[in-house]
């Protein structure tokens, strides 16, 4: 067997794409809910209040907190060993600034996890998953604010100590790097410029860091992690420019995991800052706590592969990361991704050989539009392709190059409303969700045939890839 016995298997989401019931038993609003629908032609809007006449697509998504016991009850039945969720902190603290914490909101995720556990599935936990408390945005700047970080250790210890014993693996930040490309989403961050994004950075690493210390005080069985969004990349040629181009690119973007896994800024990045004049404020005692609250374990998300060289100009467009460059070698999803499943023995290896820590891969799935057929049945081959392949190289990792992989969790194993876009028909899931681009529909679950496909993996421990 390529895998060990207790191998992670399960599937993934994110609250603010999957539960809805944006103001119910008390919660409060985030950054999501006021983030308008798109397409892969349109960008996503935020309006920074919920107006009138709009669609936010988070508001009722598709209904995961009405309908969790039947959606986790679906992930036993395939099998699942894991299930990687987030909590969304407005239900918890409606303002993030609140006194005390919303009990209402702390049932629910009670339920949740009492439910995963019922069928021995290991919750892995992300405590900010792109939603962060509007209030703090409004009053504070959000993580521009030396107090934000405060509140999110509040947040944390109320989280630490009400779970212990249900939760053992935590992600403290979804995918933070994405402060570099989409300030709004990582943090409600308005401003751009490059000083306010790497004082926001600066204070979600402290804040991590001072969430790892606590939690390992709390219970020293905790396993608090970072997570990556995956930006893994290839220099356009052998131009020595384009080699340095994408060196260059990649040290921006993993500079988060080498502060959150080493403990410090590398010479490259403080350098950079020399030469920007950039001034990242600290209070005393910061460098310490940095070095003392690294991370036990890194998760990334996968999709794609991007090409670097000499005259990249990096963006996030209409729901993708685009960096002017394409990558001939390699079929596209209909949203514009590389299919590259060799990519993804590439990230292991990059991420292992720099910081030598346990890897999971937290979110790696295909989005596609999927047709329901007459008598019910959803045949989704391009998915159940798709995965197969990647997981043949995640294999390759483990048994020929020794990367201790602990888990993989399929992003949107729920079908699920999409965070780049706020669509519905770019769909993730092995479970079909009976709803549109407009929120409308029976909410219906329905078994495509990915699922029972996964099954049979989970079931193998990835032996059985047929």
């Amino acid at each position: 067997m390529t895998f060990p016995k207790g191998f992670l298997w399960g599937g993934a989401t994110a609250a603010n794409q999957s539960e809805g019931a944006y103001l119910t038993d008390g919660k409060g609003l985030s950054t999501a809910d006021v983030m308008t629908a798109s397409s892969a032609t349109k960008e996503r809007i935020n309006t920074r209040t919920v107006k009138e006449g709009l669609l936010y697509p988070s508001h009722v998504a598709v209904d995961h907190y009405g309908h969790f016991k039947e959606d986790i009850a679906l992930f036993a039945e395939m099998g699942f060993k894991a299930y990687r969720m987030s909590i969304n902190w407005t239900r918890i603290f409606p303002n993030g600034d609140d006194e005390t914490a919303n009990e209402a909101g702390l049932k629910h995720y009670d339920a949740v996890f009492d439910e995963c556990r019922k069928y021995g599935i290991e919750p892995v936990v992300t405590i900010s998953h792109y939603e962060t408390p509007l209030a703090l945005v409004d009053k504070y700047e959000s993580w521009l604010n030396r107090k934000t970080v405060d509140f999110f250790v509040k947040y944390c210890e109320t989280l630490f100590n009400r779970y212990k014993g249900k939760v053992k693996y935590w992600l403290t930040f979804n995918e933070i790097n994405c402060m570099s490309i989409m300030p709004w989403l990582a943090g409600g961050i308005v401003n751009t410029d490059e000083q306010s994004l790497m004082q926001a950075a600066y204070h979600q690493f402290v804040a991590s860091a001072k969430a790892v210390e606590l939690g390992h005080q709390i219970d020293p069985n905790f396993e608090i992690g970072m997570m990556y969004g995956g930006l893994f990349s290839y220099p356009n040629s052998c131009d020595p420019d384009d080699i340095r181009a994408n060196t260059e690119f990649t040290n921006k973007m993993l500079f988060y995991c080498d502060v959150m896994c080493r403990g410090y800024y590398p010479a490259s990045k403080l350098k950079e800052f020399e030469r920007d004049n950039i001034q990242i404020l600290k209070e005393h005692g910061d460098d310490e706590i940095l070095r003392k609250g690294t991370v036990d374990f890194i998760g990334f998300s996968y999709y794609f592969t991007l090409v670097v060289g000499k005259n990249s100009n990096l963006a996030f467009d209409h729901g993708s990361v685009n960096t002017g460059y394409t990558n001939a070698f390699l079929p596209k999803s209909d949203w514009g991704a590389t299919i590259d499943p060799q990519g993804l023995r590439y990230a292991l290896n990059t991420l292992y050989d720099r910081y030598q820590k346990p890897l999971m891969i937290e979110e790696n799935g295909y989005g596609a539009v999927d047709k329901v057929e007459e008598d019910g049945s959803i045949h989704d081959p391009y998915r159940i392709d798709y995965l197969r392949e990647h997981i043949k190289e995640m294999k390759k990792a483990v048994e020929i190059d020794g990367i201790p992989v602990i888990g993989y969790t399929t992003w949107g194993c729920i079908d699920i409303i999409s965070a780049g876009t706020g669509e519905m028909k770019k769909r993730y899931g092995f479970i079909y969700v009976d709803a549109d681009d407009e929120g409308n529909g029976t909410f219906a679950r329905s078994r495509k045939d990915s699922f029972f496909w996964y099954k049979k993996v989970i079931e193998s421990n990835g032996e059985d890839l047929d």
